[in-house]
């Protein structure tokens, strides 16, 4: 009897933990830089980079950067609902894209690099579409960021996981080069 005891406790122990975990996806230009912004958060666990929103399945890089795959590339967020809120992590999106540049994000231009903030359900489509509201009430101008269904990810090549701590030099000589603080200093604010 106390085996099966210590099977239910067990058990209930594992199912608590996971569903405390959740999964959110936004396309913010280079995906090198969404996942550096979203790691810094407490209560993430884990970000990879991706493609979503397109209709090529198993895209590559090149087939989303220079072809007509039609995908973005996308952050896949992994985090825990009891640390971190959906909401946090749309603030975070925002204060980390330019929401009024309608051909890319900061230096890379193109169809794949715009932004994009996808929901999964309608209580987020409302939040994003009330942060849109609120935004070009605010700066008087139209947000251009696309609001988008989820519907499927497609991890990226290992070469582009982790660019950020892997290739830190090249990164952030890419990041200075594309003046995507300084750009989002002037938007946001300090």
């Amino acid at each position: 009897m106390r085996l099966f005891y210590y099977f239910l406790l067990l058990f209930l122990i594992s199912t608590s933990f996971s569903y405390s975990k959740d999964k959110a996806y936004f396309a913010g230009g280079c995906f090198w830089c969404m996942e550096e912004s979203f790691e810094k958060l407490e209560g993430v666990e884990k970000v990879i980079s991706g493609y979503s929103g397109g209709i090529t399945k198993n895209p590559t890089y090149r087939e989303v950067t220079h072809g007509d795959s039609g995908h973005f590339e996308v952050v896949e967020i992994i985090y825990d609902t009891e640390k971190i809120s959906y909401e946090e992590l749309l603030k975070n999106f925002w204060i980390n894209i330019d929401p009024f540049d309608a051909y890319g994000q900061f230096c890379d231009k193109g169809y794949s690099y715009r932004s994009v903030a996808f929901y999964e359900n309608d209580y987020q489509k409302n939040l994003i579409e009330s942060d849109i509201k609120k935004f070009e009430k605010k700066f008087k101008k139209k947000v251009v960021t696309y609001v988008k269904k989820f519907e499927i990810f497609y991890k990226a090549e290992d070469k582009h996981q982790d660019y950020y701590q892997v290739y830190l030099e090249n990164y952030l000589r890419y990041k200075k080069a594309c003046k995507r603080e300084r750009i989002l200093e002037i938007i946001w604010g300090t």
